[in-house]
């Protein structure tokens, strides 16, 4: 793959709300790329946070955030293409006379240090989702996405920008 770097380490910070509590809602985060020179964006970590979700007594409550190239109808799962990072908070108390026990499964935060990136955005948005189970309020997620801009060749360029749209 013909990747070209053309800038230093990017931080992105991006939020999404729910629109109302344990609504499916989804928000873009615009990278104002360059298309006209075929440039993409190099994903090399991405750090979620998910609000905890209700305590409530003798009911399972969750939160879960996601981030992926594409936009989504649905929150995806893991074996989800486009998909870049997944967290979510949980708590179980079906069966508990209390607020329960609560549950945070987040994939990694940092690859692997002999993993170059951990995706490519070709086109010029990525999206975060975050939907609520059994929630009385809605609830927020934030992101930190890091990376760098760069420059694919016409043929690199033509392939990433068709493997990501074809695959949402």
């Amino acid at each position: 793959m013909a990747l070209k770097k053309s800038s230093s380490t990017i931080i992105i910070g991006a939020r999404v709300a729910e629109s109302a509590a344990n609504t499916f809602t989804q928000s873009s985060v615009d990278l104002q790329l360059n298309p006209l020179d075929n440039e993409v964006f190099v994903v090399t970590g991405v750090n979620l946070d998910v609000q905890a979700p209700d305590a409530i007594t003798a009911v399972n409550t969750a939160c879960t955030l996601t981030m992926t190239t594409t936009s989504q109808t649905t929150q995806p799962a893991l074996d989800s293409s486009n998909l870049l990072a997944r967290g979510e908070r949980s708590i179980r108390a079906a069966g508990f006379a209390d607020g329960g026990v609560g549950f945070e499964q987040i994939g990694m935060e940092t690859p692997p240090a002999d993993l170059d990136y951990l995706g490519i955005i070709a086109t010029n948005d990525f999206f975060l989702q975050i939907q609520g189970a059994n929630n009385l309020g809605a609830k927020i997620g934030t992101c930190k996405v890091y990376g760098y801009r760069a420059k694919a060749d016409a043929a690199t360029y033509a392939a990433l920008v068709q493997s990501e749209v074809l695959s949402s």
